[in-house]
């Protein structure tokens, strides 16, 4: 199998990379294992933050490293939280601390302007040195609904109402979630890229 860095210590991440590429001859591991430092998303834009992140993980490890960067954006806010998401509400901040500033901001919005959609972009790269990374990106469109619905899922999912589905994307099954999400779509280009390199 073929050993991959994932540079994210974020738990919900590394549960999705695993589930969705586990058919594949990938092993992900997490950058933790390698006592990989963080390292500050200085970007200001989803790929540049993905790519700072990827370059840490394979100039630490030496081996090939995958990173995503993604976030959810909300028109009413002028496509806030953006590439701020993890941390809306501060460096520190809880899923639930996010959840709480983006339902307050958008307390006098009606349902018609809750308009949102989640991105991800996930970037590979052979080395710290890749002059070529992969890049591939996901969105998933949606609105935010204003009260949380649902078990499943992380960050912003309870508040994310999917109209293909007629629920929050928390009441989605892993598996259906896997196949609709911003992540998942950025992943199967990320299995198509990779088979065919």
């Amino acid at each position: 199998m073929k050993k991959i860095v994932l540079a994210s210590g974020n738990q919900g991440k590394l549960r999705e990379f695993a589930q969705i590429l586990q058919k594949f001859d990938f092993e992900i591991i997490p950058q933790s294992e390698f006592k990989v430092p963080d390292i500050a998303e200085t970007g200001l834009s989803f790929v540049e933050n993905a790519l700072i992140k990827a370059r840490n993980a394979a100039q630490y490890t030496g081996l090939p490293a995958m990173s995503d960067d993604s976030g959810i954006e909300v028109d009413a806010l002028d496509g806030s939280p953006g590439i701020y998401s993890a941390r809306f509400a501060g460096l520190n901040a809880t899923d639930d601390d996010n959840n709480k500033l983006l339902i307050e901001k958008l307390k006098n919005i009606p349902d018609i302007k809750r308009t949102a959609r989640y991105h991800c972009v996930i970037v590979y790269m052979h080395h710290a040195n890749d002059p070529m990374p992969l890049i591939c990106q996901g969105s998933w469109e949606g609105k935010i609904l204003h009260e949380p619905h649902g078990q499943h899922g992380f960050g912003y999912d309870p508040f994310f109402y999917v109209p293909t589905h007629n629920c929050a994307s928390a009441e989605l099954s892993p598996e259906i979630k896997n196949q609709l999400s911003h992540r998942g779509q950025a992943l199967r280009v990320l299995q198509m890229a990779l088979q065919n390199s």
